[in-house]
């Protein structure tokens, strides 16, 4: 097993509507287990990953309307997710950071202090170099503003840029992530503003965070893809009253202490991605046959397939698979009278191209069936 598993990146949540779910059940919980992501659109949120004593590692959902959180189990409902990273149990790879080391802590940004704490530690040689570090942390926080998915994939305006441009979609796409999710304040007093855009949360200024910091957050793998966006953190006040996305450059945002930084070098990278696939093509006695198949790794929702004859788009037949299981797929009998002659059956699954799979991956996402009928 990899050291860091990826379901989807950030990259891909934030271009656009994302049909590809990971089941919770797919998630190791045992041991020391790191993460974050978001849950589906329906209910809307961001996952925490918080440990639960020694053994054991509990995911928490960050609901998007009021703050709160909710823990998460098999069957609940919420327990598939778009986006979603994970490590194995990394009790091993723990690295606990010299906070005397740091310095004075109070004020500062705290993807700065993390970056130094990875610093210190390879210098001093006891921190591996990795692509992808893993973060723990314990923090009290004068003042902290966290965000919350209130609308999970910001629309598919995103997405279209890459084909055509409309002005909403060029308004939408030039605004920051963060400013587009719903924002709220923890503080020990609400703010005397009556205007303050943020909504106020309450005074749960102890947070157990999880996270992880990108060397290369450009990609877009586990943060946001931007220069200098290498901390990604999520996180549940240790009352459990709140939780969310630490929005820690916010500059409301400042830290009082660490009460402990643990690092982890993940050197190992795996990514999961769906595949579709037609197999089993075949036309008997004025009836079409095919199968419909997920070979990839990641549950995909709302599949389309077209049924095209003789390269007549306009005329085609569809159907729509509502869940296909990775591993799995669904068998299909259409009835299909054909003139007589010579005739081209293209079976097509995802024809618009909304299911996130990588270009080589597409070729079998089509089969061609030659037919001769007399």
């Amino acid at each position: 097993m990899a050291d860091l598993t990826i379901a989807n990146s950030v990259c891909d949540l934030i271009l656009g509507d994302v049909r590809e779910h990971l089941p919770l059940e797919r998630i190791p919980l045992e041991g020391d287990v790191l993460g974050l992501g978001t849950t589906t659109s329906v209910d809307n949120g961001e996952l925490t990953f918080l440990r639960d004593g020694d053994q054991q590692t509990a995911i928490w959902r960050c609901v998007a309307h009021d703050g709160s959180i909710v823990r998460l189990t098999p069957g609940d409902g919420s327990g598939h997710f778009p986006y979603v990273c994970f490590t194995g149990d990394a009790t091993s790879l723990r690295r606990p950071a010299d906070l005397g080391a740091l310095g004075d802590l109070e004020g500062r940004p705290l993807q700065a202090l993390v970056e130094e704490a990875i610093a210190q530690g390879q210098r001093l040689g006891t921190l591996e170099a990795a692509p992808i570090y893993g973060v723990r942390l314990i923090a009290h926080w004068h003042e902290l503003v966290i965000t919350v998915a209130s609308k999970l994939c910001m629309g598919q305006q995103r997405r279209n840029l890459g084909i055509a441009s409309s002005e909403a979609g060029t308004t939408v796409a030039g605004l920051s992530l963060y400013d587009m999710l719903q924002h709220y304040r923890l503080s020990p007093l609400p703010s005397e503003d009556s205007s303050d855009p943020i909504r106020y949360l309450g005074r749960s200024m102890h947070w157990d965070c999880c996270g992880f910091f990108d060397t290369e957050p450009e990609q877009g793998r586990v943060t946001v893809p931007q220069p200098g966006a290498h901390l990604h953190l999520h996180g549940c006040s240790t009352d459990l009253a709140y939780g969310g996305h630490l929005h820690h450059e916010h500059p409301s945002t400042r830290l009082e202490r660490l009460e402990c930084l643990w690092i982890y070098p993940l050197r190992s990278i795996r990514t999961l991605a769906s595949d579709l696939a037609i197999q089993q093509l075949a036309y008997r006695e004025g009836e079409l046959q095919f199968r419909v198949c997920n070979i990839g790794s990641m549950d995909v929702s709302d599949v389309g397939v077209a049924v095209v004859i003789d390269d007549r788009y306009s005329n085609h037949r569809y159907v729509r698979i509502p869940w296909l299981k990775a591993g799995e797929g669904e068998d299909f009998t259409m009835p299909l009278d054909l003139p007589v002659g010579d005739h081209r059956i293209s079976v097509i699954a995802d024809p618009e191209q909304m299911v996130i799979e990588v270009e080589e991956r597409r070729t079998n996402n089509r089969m061609d069936l030659d037919v001769v009928t007399v």
